[in-house]
């Protein structure tokens, strides 16, 4: 795997740009970039199952099953892959699933002279790089227009 690496500086305190990125609401809005109608399922506490889904063509469901492997407030938050959901059953199992197993994504933020940075580290195939890349890119931009509202 390699890693993707990429942040942004937004007008707002971490405390908020926080809340926008993870708010059930918001996070619906910016990962859009990802896959239109993305949402999660699950708790943002340390150790707990969480499902990043979206709908796939048939109407079902399809995305990744993490765990939430560290969790700070406002400052930092770390996701670790184990597998994916593919018509609605999740699967760790599969050889499809251990290409995205095991895999981190971490989310940094720092304040920066009162406004924050937010920086994403996030282990990913080769194939994908350049396109979770740009995507990346595209949602942080909205992240920073609906965060700095």
């Amino acid at each position: 795997m390699e890693k993707i690496h990429t942040s942004i500086i937004i007008n707002a305190p971490k405390e908020k740009v926080w809340d926008t990125m993870l708010g059930k609401e918001t996070y619906t809005q910016w990962t859009t970039a990802f896959h239109p109608g993305s949402y999660y399922k699950g708790e943002l506490a340390q150790g707990e199952k969480i499902l990043f889904i979206g709908p796939d063509e048939e109407g079902g469901e399809m995305g990744m099953v993490s765990r939430v492997a560290e969790v700070r407030p406002h400052e930092f938050i770390a996701f670790e892959h184990l597998g994916i959901v593919k018509n609605g059953v999740e699967d760790t199992e599969s050889e499809e699933a251990r290409k995205w197993s095991p895999a981190f994504e971490n989310y940094t933020f720092t304040e920066v002279d009162g406004s924050t940075e937010v920086t994403i580290d996030q282990d990913m195939g080769s194939n994908y790089k350049t396109e979770f890349t740009k995507m990346w890119e595209n949602a942080l931009v909205t992240l920073k227009e609906l965060s700095e509202k």
